[in-house]
C-alpha cells in the first residue's frame, strides 16, 4: 500500500512504500487512526496543557483574562491547514463563532518535534525551531535539526499519555514548551533535511520489520518567501548555485514559494534578491500565533 496524501511534487522522497497504508496528510492519517485521532481535537490538546481555554462564546474575561489581552482563536478540529483561520483578538472581542475556541496566547519558542512511536513510546526524535523573525506573524524560517534535548521528557511523557498502543510517526508543536498541535503524521517539508535513512526507517517501524534507528538528522533552514513574488528559472538557477532549492508553493495562500538549504545565511541572501527583504514583522519570539508552516511547508 502507499503513503496516503503526499503531494506529486513530494512523491520522489517516499520511498520505499509501506505495506500498510500510512496517511502523510492529516486527513488520511485522521481516517487511517481511529483509535488516536483524538489529538487533533486543539481544545482538548490546550486544556489537557493546563491553559486557559473555552469554546467560543465562553468568556474568557470569566476565566480573569484582562478584556484587553490578545488570546487565540481557531478552529477546534481543522484536517485541512491546522491553523486556518487561526487568529489573535482581545478577550473582550471573541466571536462566537461555531465550531472554534479561543486560548491563552503563549509566549516563547515555537518548536515541531516528529517522533518514530512503537508501541506509544518514542524511540527516535527529529526537532525544528522556528525562528524570531516574522512576516506578519508567520515564522520567516525553521531551522530543521535544531538541539531542543530540554523538551524531551516533556515529549516523551506526552507521547505516553496519549499515544498508547499507537506505532507510526507523529507530530508535536509547543509554544514555550506547551502543545498547541498534536499531528499522527510527520512535518513533510522538512523530511528533505532527515537524512537517507528515514523513510527506510519509518516504513520498516509501520511494517513491523527489523528497525534501526535512523542517526541524527543532517538539518538545515526551510525559508519561506511571503506575499505574490515572481519568481523566473533563471533566478531558480541563480540560487542552485548558491546552494539554495527554490520549489514553488501553489499550494499555501500567501506563499509563492519555499527555499530549503543547509546554510542559513545563503537562504536568506536568496531571500533579499528575490524580494527586496529579509525578515518579518519583529513580532517577540513565540508571541505570534502558530502557522502552518511547520507541517505544511
Amino acid at each position: 500500500m502507499p503513503f496516503i496524501g503526499v503531494l506529486p511534487e513530494r512523491q520522489h522522497l517516499f520511498q520505499p512504500q509501506p505495506r500498510r497504508a500510512v496517511g502523510v496528510s492529516d486527513a488520511a492519517a485522521w481516517r487511517l487512526n481511529p483509535a488516536h485521532r483524538q489529538v487533533y481535537d486543539k481544545l482538548s490538546l490546550a486544556l489537557d496543557a493546563g491553559l486557559r481555554a473555552a469554546p467560543c462564546g465562553v468568556d474568557p474575561r470569566e476565566y480573569g483574562i484582562d478584556p484587553a489581552e490578545q488570546v487565540f482563536v481557531k478552529p477546534i478540529v481543522n484536517l485541512e491547514g491546522m491553523a486556518v483561520r487561526a487568529r489573535a483578538a482581545r478577550a473582550d472581542a471573541v466571536p462566537s463563532e461555531p465550531g472554534s475556541f479561543w486560548c491563552e496566547r503563549l509566549i516563547g519558542p515555537h518548536t515541531s518535534s516528529d517522533c518514530l512511536v512503537r508501541d506509544g513510546q518514542v524511540i527516535w526524535l527529529a526537532h525544528t525551531r522556528a525562528s524570531d523573525e516574522r512576516d506578519r506573524e508567520r515564522p520567516l524560517y525553521w531551522e530543521v535539526g535544531a538541539d531542543l534535548a530540554d523538551l524531551e521528557p516533556a515529549i516523551l511523557y506526552w507521547v505516553e499519555q496519549h499515544l498508547g498502543g499507537y506505532t507510526g510517526l507523529c507530530n508535536l508543536e509547543m509554544i514555550g514548551g506547551r502543545p498547541i498541535e498534536a499531528h499522527l503524521r510527520g512535518s513533510n517539508g522538512f523530511f528533505d533535511f532527515y537524512g537517507p535513512d528515514f523513510i527506510p526507517a519509518w516504513v520498516a517501524l509501520v511494517d513491523g520489520s527489523d528497525l534501526v534507528p535512523p542517526p541524527s538528522i543532517p538539518g538545515g533552514f526551510v525559508i519561506s518567501v511571503f506575499g505574490e513574488v515572481p519568481i523566473s528559472e533563471a533566478q531558480c538557477a541563480a540560487a542552485a548555485g548558491e546552494g539554495v532549492r527554490v520549489d514553488l508553493d501553489l499550494h499555501t495562500a500567501g506563499r509563492s514559494a519555499i527555499l530549503r538549504c543547509p546554510d542559513k545565511q545563503a537562504g536568506l541572501a536568496v531571500l533579499r534578491t528575490l524580494t527586496g527583504r529579509s525578515g518579518g514583522g519583529g513580532e517577540p519570539p513565540g508571541a505570534a500565533m502558530e502557522t502552518a508552516s511547520a507541517s505544511g511547508a
